[in-house]
């Protein structure tokens, strides 16, 4: 199987070893944001893609997420 977002090996969540763990990054940290700021999902992850600071491959989990709409309880 394939990484979603960059075709490598998947080794976890459909993700590979490096994208895995920045989705693994974004789902712990959004508890969070959502407990200080009242952000929902979807304006997380734009903040994330958008967020000069973030790393290149949480912005790609991120941009990918939005792309395919998956919900955070879903995730």
């Amino acid at each position: 199987m394939r990484c979603k977002v960059c075709s490598r090996d998947a080794v976890e969540n459909d993700y590979c070893e490096l994208h895995a763990r920045a989705y693994q990054s974004i789902m712990k940290k959004y508890e969070v944001w959502k407990r200080a700021l009242e952000i929902s999902w979807k304006e997380y992850l734009s903040e994330i893609a958008k967020n000069p600071f973030t790393g290149e491959w949480a912005k790609e989990v991120a941009e990918h997420l939005l792309k395919g709409g998956e919900e955070e309880s879903g995730a």
